[in-house]
């Protein structure tokens, strides 16, 4: 039986941008299956959150990295509700290696560890989903990328390398999959345990203190505001696509 609500993917959907777009998708009338790739509980505990009356969110565990998962989950949205109207490829990783100078700070396996997450896991996505996508009436992939990969800042090279190619990735699917849309969202510094954890307390409260004092509109990103444009362009957006949309508070600007 097909659902009668529409039905979305979210990939690495246990916190921060895909919880949030998980939780905003689910309150508005979506099904949802978000993905992760070692938290299971904590995805469990988000789809629990999410769900209501009229909305279910189910939590799967999946690598991205690796094809079979990509299809089995694909495959089980379509089994759970036979139909597939967006997918949200928000799964990704990185290797903190703040000095760019330093090549000696990243390996070649963390370029391909990388790349495997953030590149050929969303075209795997993509693949698995492209069928079914095909059958709504406005069928969006978003691929979550970061102004690193513009401005080729963040986290380490390997990192803004990989988000690079994403953004490119996104304008060839986007010119050769119609009608399927295809965009993608470039954050800049955005709050949370990811960047905690990577930059450490003191590294991280002086860069969000930097940007809300120099930043055009004085904001960090939160995940709750890139998740809004997520879900904007998915709804909304249906004469839009191949976009690399900077969401950021003009930070990019001052670069």
């Amino acid at each position: 039986m097909v659902s009668k609500n529409p039905v979305a993917i979210v990939t690495g959907g246990s916190r921060g941008v895909g919880a949030a777009s998980a939780k905003l998708l689910a309150s508005n009338g979506w099904n949802v299956i978000i993905t992760c790739s070692s938290s299971i509980d904590q995805a469990e505990k988000i789809a629990s959150q999410c769900s209501n009356q009229l909305t279910e969110v189910i939590a799967i565990k999946a690598d991205v990295a690796q094809d079979k998962d990509c299809c089995l989950t694909v495959d089980a949205a379509i089994k759970k509700w036979g139909r597939l109207d967006a997918l949200i490829n928000n799964a990704g990783t990185t290797k903190f290696a703040w000095d760019h100078a330093d090549l000696a700070g990243v390996s070649s396996d963390d370029f391909h560890d990388i790349y495997s997450v953030n590149v050929v896991g969303p075209f795997q996505m993509a693949r698995a989903a492209k069928e079914y996508l095909l059958n709504s009436h406005n069928p969006s992939i978003v691929n979550i990328s970061s102004i690193a990969g513009i401005k080729g800042i963040g986290s380490s090279i390997a990192y803004a390398a990989s988000k690079g190619a994403l953004n490119t990735m996104t304008l060839s699917m986007a010119r050769n999959l119609g009608p399927i849309r295809v965009n993608a969202v470039c954050p800049g510094f955005i709050e949370g345990d990811w960047l905690k954890n990577g930059m450490g307390m003191e590294r991280y409260e002086a860069t969000k203190n930097h940007i809300q004092s120099t930043a055009p509109l004085g904001k960090t990103c939160s995940p709750e505001s890139i998740a809004e444009v997520i879900v904007g362009l998915i709804e909304k957006s249906e004469l839009v696509t191949g976009q690399l949309i900077t969401v950021d508070g003009g930070v990019s600007l001052n670069l």
